[in-house]
This record gives structure tokens, sequence and C-alpha cells, in this order.
């Protein structure tokens, strides 16, 4: 479906997939959505879990079933640039093995057109009246427009600065509104006025108290988590 992203039904963020494709479709089970649900997925589909090539599946399915959009994580701006360029190492040494080995092409990889469209489709950031949705997130110290106006748009797939201890125990942005994020890993979801994020570290089965797939649903804010159920052998 090809519809702008609307305030006036419920918006459902999603944090970074990672291949886990037995725990998204749990999640997603979870949530229960309604019809007229809109879903927006925050980045890094890909990479590092074994199942890349199954999530991209599912995200087109679910595309053709309600309002989806889709947010360009820095995972996904790395195989772009590999398949721009041809340099893989970069994208390699960050987990781009395993969604390589998920197509199925070892050496290189060939996606079909219908996922190499959803990849290039993807949007830096996406806005409505009140949230702000971006990989990354946002400089901490400008407010949106001069976000958008001073740094470049890939900036918005990496930006951690706004996840540093001195700027959430202030819980002060100079934002206009709030920021939805995700692509650095947390213990558990931060809800602050002005910032939700939401990547606590699902394929990150390793780490403690990480291994949880997490959506937002808006705006009321209910966090929905899965726990990582990906086949490990």
């Amino acid at each position: 479906m090809h519809t702008s992203l609307s305030e006036d039904h419920r918006i459902i963020a999603i944090g970074d997939i990672h291949g886990c494709i037995l725990t998204l479709k749990a999640l997603v089970r979870n949530i229960n959505p309604r019809s007229d649900d809109q879903f927006i997925f925050l980045g890094d589909f890909i990479d590092r879990g074994k199942s890349s090539k199954e999530v991209v599946d599912y995200l087109i399915e679910l595309n053709q079933k309600f309002s989806c959009h889709f947010i360009k994580g820095n995972h996904e701006l790395m195989l772009l640039e590999y398949l721009k360029t041809g340099e893989s190492r970069p994208w390699l040494l960050s987990g781009g093995r395993a969604t390589m080995d998920s197509y199925g092409k070892n050496g290189g990889i060939n996606l079909p057109p219908e996922h190499l469209a959803l990849l290039a489709d993807c949007k830096s950031h996406i806005a409505t009246q009140h949230w702000f949705f971006a990989h990354g997130g946002l400089d901490p110290e400008l407010n949106i427009a001069e976000n958008l106006t001073l740094h470049d748009p890939e900036e918005l797939s990496w930006q951690r600065e706004h996840m540093q201890e001195e700027y959430l125990a202030a819980g002060i942005y100079p934002w206009e509104k709030t920021l939805v994020c995700a692509h650095t890993p947390i213990t558990r979801p931060i809800m602050l006025e002005r910032l939700i994020a939401i990547d606590t570290g699902c394929v990150y089965t390793h780490r403690p108290h990480l291994g949880k797939l997490t959506a937002v649903i808006l705006p009321e804010r209910t966090i929905v988590q899965q726990q990582n159920i990906e086949e490990t052998t």
C-alpha cells in the first residue's frame, strides 16, 4: 500500500529486526493489528541474523495488507553502498555476510527486483504533525529544521549522540516533535516527552538484558515486545 503516514489511525513502529524472521512474525501476531493500523519499520531489517531474505519477503507481504512505511537503517545504507561500488568489506564486517548467505550466493548477492525496490525506496526519515521517525536519530543540539539543513540525510541513520547519558538524564531536547528511533541497543525502551527509543537488541541474544524485538503503538505509547525465538542451529 502506498499511502502517507497519518495520525488519524494507530501507528506501530518496530525497531531493529536484523534478520530475525520468527521473532518478527511472533511480534506482529502479539500486536494483532487492525485493518487500519499503519506500520513503520525503523530500519536495519537485514544483517547479523540468519533470515534477512525472509524478513524482506515478509515486509513485502505485510505491505500488501497494511499501510507500511520503511526507514533506511545504517545496514541498508551499507548494503546499497556495496551494490553501488562493489566494495564489500565495511558491510561484511558489520553483519553483511549473514545477509549474503541468506540470499544463497556466496561471494555476491542477487537481490530480487522487489527486494531492491523496497530497500531503495526506504526514507531517511518520516514526519507527521507530532512524530519524527528516523533510524539513528537527531542531533540533540539542533532543532529538527536545523538537523535537516545542516546534516546529510544519511546522518539520520547513524546518529547516536542524543542517546548519551547526559541528554537522557536531562530529558530536554530542542525538537519540535517527538523523535521515535532505534539503532542504539538498550535494555529497555526509553520513553521521554521528546524521545522514544526502541532498539532492544533483538539479534544480540548473547548480551545480558537484550535479545528482544520491540514495537511502540502510537499515540498511546504502548510497548509490545517479543523475546528472540530464532533457531540457533
